[in-house]
């Protein structure tokens, strides 16, 4: 577990760190830096590259202990929350921590030093109904698109004023980046976000989202959209269903197989938004189930057709991620007419965090 976080070198970490020394120190275009030796750029709104400013105050070092820390403690909450309310005491919760950082995509954000898990506990804290319920989504939409899908959750549940308050908060932070650099907002939103390619190759392995998986297979952007608008439907009735029995934590999970599956590009490393279905399976008596994708979920299993994905094998095995979040979202079990204890659920108004690339 302590090497955990130098596996990949902080690499996302230093292009974070690379655009916002570039732009501040050398008067550099957020947009135009890449990181020596790579063809790898600043891809988040700018919002993000301000919130990502008090890096230069601590330097390269300082930065990386700090995300580090800032994962650690966001884990500590998502572990915490109510999703993960099971029985255990302090050395099951030490347990499923260290169970916690050995999945792959959660090992992959602390050792590129990533963002997913402070945006998850952005996210996961409004899980409740509180009077600032909205913020953190809103916060995250602003930061990285893809949770913006949790807005759509909000409707979805009849959660109208949280809705209009991530939606607020989202744009208030959106209009903080235009001011702080108007030229690269231009850049971003009317060029840089759409232009795919900037992220990398949509059929790389690591592209574990439906338009990954489609461009293994050379289908065009038309099967895209079909599929992303069945997954889109099949998400809002899942959703209602879970609504109707009162069990948020289910819906705030699906919504996380949902974004994994729609958004263009899901790096094996977002798919930290895939990890609470795998502890509602726990809660619900699917230990089995859920030890299974456990598993899978660790072995980094679709490296192995990182140069070949071709044929049968390269379908079922290359996109195995993808398969997982449909087959959750498609099967997901119905909510159980027992629910665990009092002691174990939220009540309706209590704010809490729960875990959720």
């Amino acid at each position: 577990m302590v090497t955990v976080p130098y596996y990949r070198g902080w690499f996302d970490l230093n292009v974070y760190y690379g655009t916002v020394d570039d732009w501040i120190r050398h008067g550099g275009r957020i947009y135009d830096y890449l990181l020596p030796g790579t063809g790898y750029g600043f891809t988040y709104p700018p919002f993000a590259a301000v919130c990502m400013l008090p890096m230069l105050l601590v330097g390269h070092t300082g930065a990386v202990v700090g995300g580090v820390l800032l994962s650690a403690a966001a884990s500590v909450l998502l572990l915490r929350g109510p999703l993960y309310e099971l029985p255990l005491g302090r050395g099951g919760l030490v347990a499923t921590a260290c169970l916690f950082v050995m999945l792959e995509p959660v090992r992959d954000t602390f050792s590129l030093g990533q963002v997913n898990l402070l945006l998850m506990a952005l996210v996961y804290a409004d899980g409740g109904r509180g009077r600032f319920a909205g913020v953190g989504i809103g916060l995250a939409t602003a930061f990285k698109l893809t949770p913006g899908i949790f807005i759509g959750y909000l409707l979805l549940t009849g959660r109208r004023r949280a809705a209009a308050v991530a939606t607020g908060t989202a744009l208030a932070a959106t209009a903080t980046g235009v001011l702080a650099a108007p030229s690269a907002s231009w850049v971003f939103w009317t060029r840089a976000l759409w232009d795919t390619h900037r992220v990398g190759a949509l059929d790389y392995v690591s592209n574990q989202s439906l338009q990954g998986a489609l461009a293994r297979l050379g289908a065009g952007r038309p099967a895209w959209v079909l599929a992303v608008l069945a997954v889109l439907v099949l998400w809002a009735y899942r959703v209602r269903r879970a609504t109707e029995a009162g069990d948020d934590e289910a819906g705030m999970a699906l919504t996380g197989l949902a974004a994994c599956l729609v958004s263009p590009v899901t790096w094996v490393h977002h798919l930290v938004w895939a990890v609470p279905a795998l502890a509602l399976l726990v809660r619900y008596g699917h230990r089995a189930v859920a030890a299974a994708l456990y598993v899978v979920l660790c072995s980094s299993v679709v490296w192995l057709w990182r140069d070949d994905s071709s044929g049968v094998d390269g379908l079922l095995g290359g996109s195995t991620y993808v398969w997982i979040c449909l087959g959750l979202l498609a099967l997901w079990p119905q909510v159980p007419s027992r629910l665990p204890s009092p002691s174990c659920v939220r009540r309706p108004d209590e704010p809490g965090l729960e875990a959720a690339s």
